[in-house]
């Protein structure tokens, strides 16, 4: 039992170490740029290991040399009351999660259809069936994460899925939130976002897609950066399919009523 208690005591002192490293961390970033954030590492890694070589772009800007195009942009698109919420929406998650339930039951109904489709068609040509073979549609999953959390995430979390790591993000989430205005957040957040493979930060996405500063987007421009966020390779890849140009078109007409921090 004494051993137990120990390692116990152990683990929770190590706890409280990596918690007061974190909030030396955030607290030091109200007034020092990061220079990398943890994903952004994990993302150079793993260009070396299957690329062969780092391809980065990257540069820091502040936020008055930022358009405010983009940052109405990113708000409409990715959290609408940014400038008032508290770090966490419960609502959203609890809306996301709900229509994630939903998306997942349609995909396993239609699974099963397509099997049985697939299964009949073999049965016809006299041939056997294995249910392995029809193809599964990758399920799309909706976030209910705000900026904060995003932000956090990304900063100083690996990108493991567990309860564990969920809550360390609500609780960077919250001391984000406490220790730093919303404009240092947004700042943050807009110097490290992913838009491409290899292209963080809105300076690097600005002149990559569009040849100019982020400080001059046009409002179109800073709506299309802001729909890539979700799936930025993705969207780099597939620029001109019909969900990014409407996309593109609603986060436009939606970033006049985006409220600046």
């Amino acid at each position: 039992m004494k051993s137990i208690a120990r390692w116990l005591g152990w683990a929770l002192l190590v706890a409280l170490g990596l918690q007061l490293f974190f909030v030396g961390r955030i607290a030091l970033m109200a007034s020092i740029d990061p220079a990398s954030t943890a994903f952004e590492r994990s993302e150079a890694w793993r260009q070396v290991q299957h690329e062969g070589h780092l391809r980065w772009s990257q540069q820091w800007m502040p936020y008055n040399r930022i358009s405010d195009h983009l940052k109405r942009a990113v708000i409409a698109s990715e959290d609408d009351d940014f400038a008032n919420h508290d770090g966490v929406q419960w609502d959203a998650i609890e809306k996301a999660r709900a229509r994630n339930a939903r998306a997942m039951e349609r995909a396993e109904q239609q699974q099963e259809q397509a099997v049985a489709r697939a299964e009949a068609q073999a049965k016809k040509r006299g041939e056997a069936f294995d249910p392995s073979t029809v193809p599964t549609r990758p399920v799309k999953l909706m976030g209910g994460s705000t900026i904060t959390q995003q932000l956090a995430k990304n900063l100083l979390l690996s990108s493991e899925r567990s309860l564990l790591r969920k809550g360390q993000e609500l609780a960077l989430t919250y001391l984000l939130e406490y220790l730093l205005p919303k404009q240092r957040i947004l700042e943050l957040y807009l110097n490290h976002a992913e838009w491409g493979n290899g292209i963080f930060g809105a300076e690097a996405a600005a002149q990559h897609y569009f040849g100019k500063p982020a400080a001059q987007l046009a409002p179109h421009e800073a709506a299309r950066l802001a729909i890539m966020l979700p799936n930025p390779k993705g969207a780099e890849k597939n620029p001109q399919t019909a969900y990014l140009n409407r996309r593109t078109a609603t986060i436009a007409a939606r970033m006049r009523y985006a409220e600046l921090p």
